[in-house]
């Protein structure tokens, strides 16, 4: 049925890898019958061509880390783009509780220029307001509205609600006051970026302030949560972040907490953030996740 519309028509899996694409669809992102790209691999590689969707931004990187930090992290989104052969779309952005996301376009190009110049400068403000400035991931105003969604859907088969993970580079205001702010704004940016290349779609990451970040796993296990942040730490502590100086290296710590019946995002944000301290307590650059013991160390260096 879709492939004689005109409409486009895409599904996305839950790390944001092409499933389905109808011809429209294909034809518009200049999609191979056969291929199923990643989202990134899509927007990269259009945007290095000059076609695909209009980008906006000096640098793409950047560009791409921030709209990957809320991509597909809501229910439901609806939003306009433009792409580089002129056309206008309509697009919205459906996402299941298991994380696959069905995109549906329509072309609306022959609706008034001025019209949609007021509809997209207002999603450029939602944009805004949503994105810590600094990173360009996502905020924490972003990132708290992630946890309560969490909380308030049905848990998984296992029942699972989901994990929140705060991580706290270490040592941050001495790497600043002996390398100056600009060498902390870069081992921001850097934290940011890796850990966002390496989150899944249904998963939301963001800055909460300061040198400290949270994670959202939704309908994953403490365990599973674990796994992943342990693939965090060894990527991390190989970072060079600041050129030509590669005597400059940096870790972080983490405090895990998985989502029970009845939590808040306040009461979950606590317990990560008690077993964040544990893990600075106890020597930094390791994981540690709650418990009912005092000292529940999941993996250290």
């Amino acid at each position: 049925m879709f492939d004689g519309t005109s409409v486009l028509v895409a599904a996305y899996d839950e790390f944001d890898r092409l499933r389905y694409a109808n011809p429209a669809f294909r034809a518009a992102f200049f999609i191979d019958d056969d291929e199923t790209p990643l989202w990134s691999e899509i927007m990269r590689r259009n945007h290095g061509a000059g076609r695909g969707s209009v980008i906006r931004a000096e640098d793409f990187e950047a560009w791409l880390v921030s709209t990957q930090s809320r991509r597909g992290k809501t229910g439901f989104r609806a939003y306009e783009t433009d792409l580089v052969d002129g056309r206008w779309l309509w697009m919205t952005e459906s996402v299941r509780g298991d994380g696959w996301m069905l995109c549906i376009a329509s072309d609306i190009t022959g609706m008034r220029a001025e019209d949609r110049t007021v509809r997209q400068d207002r999603d450029f403000a939602v944009k805004a307001s949503y994105t810590d400035e600094l990173t360009g991931v996502a905020n924490r105003r972003f990132v708290t509205e992630r946890i309560e969604e969490m909380l308030r859907r049905p848990p998984s088969r296992a029942g699972l609600l989901g994990c929140v993970v705060l991580l706290d580079i270490d040592h941050f205001k001495p790497i600043n006051d002996r390398h100056g702010h600009q060498a902390g704004d870069l081992i921001l940016r850097d934290f940011a970026r890796r850990i966002a290349g390496m989150v899944r779609r249904s998963d939301c990451f963001g800055r909460m302030g300061g040198d400290e970040f949270l994670l959202v796993l939704p309908r994953t296990s403490i365990g599973q949560a674990v796994l992943v942040v342990e693939r965090m730490l060894a990527v991390i502590r190989t970072a060079r972040p600041v050129p030509d100086r590669g005597d400059i290296a940096y870790t972080f710590s983490a405090g895990l907490a998985e989502g029970r019946p009845g939590d808040t995002a306040a009461s979950l944000y606590a317990r990560a953030d008690k077993a964040l301290y544990c893990a600075k307590m106890s020597g930094r650059n390791r994981i540690y996740r709650e418990g009912p013991e005092p000292d529940r160390p999941a993996i250290a260096q």
